[in-house]
C-alpha cells in the first residue's frame, strides 16, 4: 500500500499565526483520535504569509474519507478558524526509498 500525502497551501493572516500555532496541537490530538489512517503532519513556514501542511495518511481512502469529515472537531475546527484562505491543496503518493537504495531509473552510485 502506498503512503498518500496530502499538501495543503493556505495564507494566514499576520495577527492570526499566534491562534493558528495555538491550535496546531489540538489539530493533530484530534486527527489522531478520529481520522483512520492519519500518519503525521508538518507544518512549514513559507514567505508571504503563507503556510504548508504536509500531512501523510497510510492510503488515498483515509484521506478521502477525513476529507469528508471537514472539521467536525474543536481542535480541527479551531485550527481551520485561524486559516484566511486556501492557496492549494493536492495529493500525492509518497516515494519510499530506503539508504542505499537508488530512485526507480537512477543510475547506481559509483
Amino acid at each position: 500500500m502506498t503512503t498518500s500525502v496530502e499538501l495543503t497551501r493556505f495564507r494566514v493572516a499576520p495577527e492570526n499565526v499566534e491562534a493558528l500555532l495555538a491550535a496546531r496541537p489540538g489539530m493533530v490530538a484530534d486527527f489522531e483520535a478520529d481520522r483512520e489512517g492519519f500518519l503525521g503532519a508538518r507544518l512549514v513556514r513559507l514567505p508571504n504569509d503563507e503556510w504548508l501542511d504536509i500531512v501523510e495518511w497510510r492510503s488515498s481512502e483515509d484521506y478521502a474519507a477525513s476529507s469528508r469529515k471537514g472539521p467536525n472537531l474543536p481542535g480541527i475546527k479551531a485550527f481551520f478558524d485561524a486559516i484566511d484562505s486556501l492557496v492549494s491543496a493536492e495529493e500525492g503518493a509518497l516515494g519510499l526509498v530506503s539508504a542505499g537504495e537508488a530512485e526507480p531509473g537512477a543510475e547506481p552510485p559509483a
